[in-house]
């Protein structure tokens, strides 16, 4: 029985082990939505694709 809780928190929380696993920069704002809107298919779903999502590229620029 404890295996199949296992594998349901796993599934709920995997956009949030993908944001971890790639080292997005938003992955706690990931974990924010899929832990508080997971539960609504839309919420897992905007989550999911914000983690599989590139991050833009951030350009530093040097004043001299």
């Amino acid at each position: 029985m404890w295996i199949y809780i296992l594998l349901a928190v796993c599934l709920y929380f995997t956009p949030t082990i993908i944001a971890f696993h790639r080292k997005k920069r938003n992955k706690n704002a990931i974990l924010a939505l899929n832990f508080f809107l997971g539960f609504t298919i839309i919420g897992w779903i905007i989550s999911l694709i914000w983690a599989l999502t590139q991050d833009g590229i951030v350009v530093i620029s040097k004043k001299e």
